[in-house]
C-alpha cells in the first residue's frame, strides 16, 4: 500500500519483506521546524514503531526461554503468519477485523503444534538441539507459507485512516500510533497475568525449578505449551498491526528472528522488561543508523549489538550476572 501523500519524504525505516527496510512514505513539513529537528523526530518514530515490533518478539523469545530454556527461533514466523493469513483470510472476504482475529487463532495453534510435535518429544535433549529443531520449524513454516500464500508482497487497510499526524516538523502515522500503544498493552497485560493470577506464578515457579513445580502438583507440559501458544499470539498480533504500515511476505520471518534475538542479548535474556527496552533501542539505533550513515548499514546493527554485547556486557543491560545459557 503507497503511503504517498506529496511531501518530501525521510529515509525512516519500518519492518519490510525483505529484511525491515521499508520507507514509511511518512512526510515532514520543513516549514513548521528546523530540518534537522524535523528529521530527528521523524527517525525517532520510525525507529519507536519498529522497536516496538522488535520488542514483542524479543517477549515471545523471552517467555519462552523463561518457561523452557528454549531459544524459539520460530518467532519471526509467528508474525509473519499473523500478517500473511489476515491478508488471504481477507482475500477470501473475511472482513479484516475477524481475519485478525481468526489469524491469531491460528498462529496460536501453530505455535502450541510446534511444542507438543517437536519440542516436547525432545525435552530431554541438549540446548543446542531444540535450538535446532526451532531452526528447522522456522524454515518448514517459511516454505509451507510460500507453498500456501505467495511470493509477492502483501499490505492491510490502516485501522483509523492513512493521514499523517504532524508533530514538531516531523509525522507520523496513525497505525504507527496504534502499534505503540498495543505494544505497551500487550506488555502490561502479561506482566499482570504473570504476577497477578495463579497461573501466572505457576510460570515463575517452573521458570525457577521444574521439578520442583512438578512435586508440588503443577503440569509443567501444560504450563511450558501454553507459553508457546502466549508467544505464537504476541507474534501473530505483532504481524496483524504491522502490516498496514508496511509489506508482509512469507519470508519477513527470518530476520525478524534474529533482531528480536538481538533485542533479547541487548536487553539481557530472560528479562522481560530487558527484552521491551532492548527492542525498543534495537529499533531507534537501526533508524538512526540509516538515516544519518546510511540504509546499508541497517541490518549490520543487529549483529554489531550481539558482538558488543558478547564481548563487553554478556548479561545484557538488564539480565543476571551469571548466564548459564546464552
Amino acid at each position: 500500500m503507497d503511503h504517498d501523500s506529496g511531501f518530501p519524504l525521510v529515509n525512516s525505516l519500518v519492518i519490510s519483506s525483505n529484511g525491515l527496510a521499508h520507507q514509511t512514505g511518512v512526510p515532514f513539513d520543513r516549514r513548521r521546524a528546523p530540518a534537522a529537528m524535523a528529521e530527528f523526530l521523524q527517525f525517532t518514530f520510525s525507529g519507536l514503531t519498529v522497536g516496538a515490533v522488535y520488542a514483542l518478539v524479543a517477549v515471545g523469545f523471552t517467555l519462552i526461554y523463561n518457561a523452557s530454556d528454549v531459544v524459539n527461533f520460530a518467532q519471526g514466523e509467528f508474525v509473519m503468519l499473523g500478517g500473511m493469513v489476515t491478508v488471504f483470510l481477507g482475500y477470501a472476504g473475511v472482513p479484516v477485523p475477524l481475519a485478525a482475529v481468526l489469524a491469531v487463532l491460528i498462529t496460536t495453534a501453530v505455535g502450541l503444534a510446534l511444542y507438543r510435535l517437536g519440542i516436547a518429544p525432545a525435552r530431554e535433549a541438549s540446548a543446542v538441539t531444540l535450538i535446532i529443531i526451532t531452526i528447522g520449524a522456522s524454515i518448514f513454516l517459511r516454505g509451507v507459507a510460500e507453498i500456501i500464500f505467495d511470493k509477492r508482497f502483501h499490505s492491510l487497510p490502516a485501522l483509523f485512516g492513512s493521514d499523517p499526524i504532524r508533530i514538531g516538523g516531523a509525522s507520523i502515522l496513525p497505525q504507527t500510533v496504534v502499534v505503540l500503544a498495543s505494544a505497551l498493552l500487550i506488555v502490561c497485560l502479561l506482566w499482570a497475568f504473570i504476577d497477578r493470577t495463579l497461573y501466572g506464578k505457576a510460570v515463575i515457579a517452573t521458570s525457577a525449578n521444574r521439578m520442583a513445580a512438578t512435586l508440588v502438583g503443577i503440569n509443567t507440559r501444560t504450563i511450558v505449551g501454553a507459553c508457546f501458544a502466549i508467544s505464537a499470539a504476541i507474534g501473530a498480533i505483532a504481524g496483524v498491526l504491522v502490516t498496514p504500515i508496511t509489506l508482509t511476505s512469507y519470508n519477513v520471518g527470518t530476520l525478524l528472528a534474529l533482531k528480536g534475538y538481538a533485542a533479547v542479548m541487548l536487553g539481557g535474556i530472560g528479562s522481560a522488561i530487558g527484552a521491551v527496552v532492548g527492542g525498543v533501542l534495537l529499533g531507534l539505533f537501526e533508524a538512526f543508523a540509516a538515516g544519518y550513515l546510511s540504509a546499508s548499514y541497517k541490518d549490520a546493527v543487529a549483529f554489531v549489538v550481539i558482538l558488543a554485547v558478547l564481548f563487553a556486557m554478556p548479561q545484557g543491560l538488564f539480565g543476571k550476572t551469571t548466564v548459564e545459557r546464552v
